[in-house]
């Protein structure tokens, strides 16, 4: 499977931005799925997760209430709504896949995942 991100920008604190992930060459619905970021200087992180169902989500605890995971199997899209964005925020995203037979599992660790997108910058300005 092939990965597409898009969405990022320049906004300011406070904003808002729509990343979506498009998967091609097969269907998403063969995968969970994972949206990472990583910031200058430092290590790739999980920002959100989402089953082969789309019924079980993961947030990290820094955008727990402000970031909405979720995907549309028919469309092979998995998006990733941003809300209240902070300077901190600022990295560039990633989607991720991995394929798996378990619908309802999620994956946190970047090493379940076999599939990259090439990343969208975001930049949140104070």
């Amino acid at each position: 499977v092939q990965l597409q991100a898009s969405g990022g920008g320049l906004v300011q604190a406070g904003g808002s931005l729509r990343l979506s992930c498009a998967a091609s060459g097969r269907t998403v619905s063969s995968y969970a799925m994972g949206w990472f970021r990583q910031a200058p200087g430092k290590e790739r992180e999980v920002v959100a997760a989402i089953s082969r169902s789309g019924g079980y989500t993961y947030y990290t605890d820094s955008v727990k209430g402000r970031f909405t995971i979720s995907r549309d199997n028919t469309k092979s899209t998995v998006d990733l709504h941003v809300n209240n964005l902070k300077p901190e925020d600022t990295a560039v995203y990633y989607c991720a896949a991995t394929n798996t037979f378990q619908i309802n599992r999620i994956y946190t660790s970047d090493r379940n995942y076999s599939y990259w997108g090439q990343g969208t910058q975001v930049t949140v300005s104070s």
